[in-house]
């Protein structure tokens, strides 16, 4: 069930909200802790809600703080004069807007579309239960987080991008080289047995496979 969090003080607007959300299943969260708002964002959270007016800091201060961890989309709903804040949200990190009061019907379509967007444009980096964040680099298996480098997180990626499939050292090595990293195959190859014992902390390291005189494969499923 997709997840959405609500991050709004109002009770009567979070009830509402909340009714017409799930009465689409989707499954809402909401803010108790406004000192910790970011901390409500995990990788179970597809969708943000988000008012301006909040206790504690302002909505745009919450927009730029998740904003540094993850990509969520994010709708900015507020009463606040639209003009001057559509521009403030959209600088903050948010994807949509929509001014108190409003359509629940007009939000719902605004939730879908966005949603559809986003699974259209952004591509998913799993492996096994494990799943890649491309902002942090960081590799999260139920509680357990693992930070790669940077030059580790590409390579995953790129594994990730064929799995189950062979990718040749050469191929690594061009796209590492289009993407800006500049490695020769001695780098590679340590930095393949460093995100191989980064794999390692979670279970993983055996779904990295060297094969030999070819390259590296990444093993999903049974393959």
């Amino acid at each position: 069930m997709t997840k959405i969090l609500i991050i709004e003080d109002d009770p009567q607007i979070i009830a509402t909200m909340t009714a017409t959300l799930q009465k689409w299943q989707y499954q809402v969260a909401t803010v108790q802790d406004w000192q910790h708002v970011a901390q409500r964002v995990d990788e179970t959270v597809a969708l943000v809600l988000c008012d301006i007016t909040l206790p504690s800091f302002d909505g745009f201060y919450w927009i730029q703080t998740i904003r540094q961890t993850s990509a969520v989309p994010i709708i900015v709903i507020s009463a606040a004069a639209i003009d001057d804040n559509v521009m403030h949200a959209v600088a903050a990190g948010a994807d949509d807007y929509l001014m108190k009061p409003f359509s629940m019907t007009v939000l719902v379509a605004k939730i879908q579309a966005l949603l559809r967007r986003r699974q259209q444009a952004s591509p998913q980096y799993r492996l096994g239960a494990a799943t890649l964040n491309p902002l942090t680099n960081e590799l999260r298996q139920g509680t357990q987080v693992v930070k790669l480098s940077p030059t580790q997180a590409a390579l995953l990626k790129l594994l990730l991008a064929k799995p189950n499939q062979t990718v040749t050292k050469q191929e690594l090595l061009e796209l590492l080289w289009q993407g800006g990293e500049y490695l020769d195959e001695n780098t590679l190859n340590v930095n393949i047995s460093r995100l191989r014992r980064k794999l390692a902390q979670l279970d993983l390291a055996t779904a990295l496979r060297t094969e030999r005189g070819l390259g590296y494969r990444v093993v999903t499923g049974d393959a």
